[in-house]
């Protein structure tokens, strides 16, 4: 019998795949092991190297939506890097699974020995923790420790889920948004009052994050991994995005010094700048089939974002350009096809809407929908405003997101009749000549 576990676990690799039919974990386990039989040699075959305690048991996480199933496989090796490798590519190799087409990608090969590190470090804090409190520091010390606790009591909790945050979120123009409680500690240690933690919960952004994000200038700031691209991805799928930064590749925003900090938030870039660099980096990595980042981000009121920020004697203070109005957007033609779909056909294709929306169900995408139900496009929601802007003819919009006031004015100007989401965002105005309606509040509109 294959071992179930390794007595060291060096690296985990974990492959996201795609399959084409309904199937279940034993059928992808199976396949997996037939498709890669023989493909290697006896000293890789994936059977051997289990029987010999080389390789752990295989793990599969699978979700079902429709026709397809989805989902990530976790192999743990304790083999060397090279050998690892190998056996991440050939698991890439497998193209079916039972009758279905199937697709399997190396998301990563995490070094598992990394958490061992993180909490090395974790435990060494605490034992230097008790070490300061037992042994009587200098002067110097002192001055740290007291001043490091003063800024622990200015944090405050904001909104009604209670967020870490500055004492100056609430008040400045500009707010920082972060990950975490640690960040924000570090960022009011360095005096800056106006960073709020969005407390890891990107699946579901506090509704107290929203209102800030209409209602102020953005900055995200984030850890600079792969992470850090995750978290702003997420947000910028939930709310309004300004401007971007990042802290030194490898580092937290957490363990930043003052001059890193600075220079971090004096090198921020407007979201839409960000997305194109970090395509072009994956373009260079994965070339030119890797996925598409780039996204339509518009601010508020129509307006681009701000000049970025320079450290001067009393802070961060703007400079630049003032800012520059958004090329104007032509109106389509309102009076074609969408203005002359019968009320009968209209309460037909809401309802195609509606079944389009559950369907898209978990997957951050967005569909275009013609005036006769049929499927015009569909597009990850970071390129919606895109495509939008370029598609005539769009009768139905559906996306498993946020619905914005930009969208909405774009979806005006554009002849659309309906738009169906999961939540939406508050506007000062709902046009009663568009159909609005969400998951979570019902029909606005």
């Amino acid at each position: 019998m294959a071992k179930t576990y390794l007595d060291i676990v060096k690296y985990m690799v974990v492959v996201n795949f795609s399959i084409e039919g309904l199937v279940d974990k034993p059928d992808i386990i199976g396949a997996v092991f037939g498709q890669t039989e023989g493909l290697l040699g006896d000293e890789l075959d994936l059977r051997e190297l289990q029987k010999g305690g080389k390789i752990g048991r295989i793990e599969i996480d699978l979700s079902q939506s429709g026709t397809k199933t989805y989902g990530k496989l976790y192999l743990p090796a304790s083999l060397d890097r090279v050998d690892t490798c190998i056996l991440g590519a050939a698991i890439e190799a497998v193209d079916r699974v039972g009758p279905f087409d199937a697709k399997f990608q190396v998301e990563k090969i995490e070094d598992t020995r990394s958490e061992k590190r993180r909490k090395i470090l974790e435990r060494a804090k605490a034992l230097l923790k008790t070490l300061l409190s037992t042994e009587l520091p200098d002067s110097k010390e002192l001055a740290e420790l007291v001043e490091s606790e003063v800024k622990v009591d200015e944090i405050s909790s904001y909104g009604p889920e209670h967020l870490p945050a500055g004492p100056d979120v609430a008040t400045s123009k500009e707010v920082i948004i972060v990950e975490g409680r640690a960040d924000v500690l570090n960022l009011l240690k360095n005096d800056i009052t106006n960073a709020i933690a969005v407390g890891g919960a990107t699946s579901n952004i506090p509704r107290s994050i929203i209102n800030l994000a209409n209602e102020k200038e953005v900055t995200v700031f984030v850890d600079g991994d792969r992470g850090g691209d995750l978290i702003i991805r997420a947000l910028a799928s939930a709310i309004e995005i300004d401007y971007v930064a990042k802290a030194p590749e490898g580092k937290e925003v957490e363990e930043l010094t003052r001059k890193e900090i600075i220079k971090a938030l004096r090198s921020k870039v407007p979201l839409d700048q960000y997305f194109a660099t970090l395509k072009a980096k994956e373009n260079q990595k994965y070339g030119p089939q890797a996925p598409s980042v780039e996204q339509q981000q518009v601010t508020r009121n129509g307006r681009e974002a701000k000049p970025v920020e320079e450290e001067t004697e009393t802070g961060l203070e703007e400079v630049g350009e003032e800012e520059q109005e958004l090329p104007k957007i032509e109106p389509a033609e309102k009076e074609g096809d969408n203005a002359k779909v019968k009320p009968a056909l209209e309460s037909v294709l809401l309802a195609t809407l509606s079944e389009g929306l559950e369907s898209l169900s978990g997957t951050l995408r967005s569909r275009l929908y013609a005036a006769d139900g049929s499927v015009i496009k569909e597009v990850p929601i970071r390129e919606l405003l895109v495509d939008l802007q370029n598609t005539p003819g769009v009768y139905g919009i559906v996306l498993d997101g946020v619905v914005t006031q930009r969208l909405v004015e774009l979806a005006l100007q554009k002849g659309v009749r309906a738009i169906y989401g999961i939540r939406a965002n508050p506007m000062p105005r709902l046009p009663s000549e568009l159909i609005i309606y969400t998951k979570e509040q019902g029909k606005l509109s």
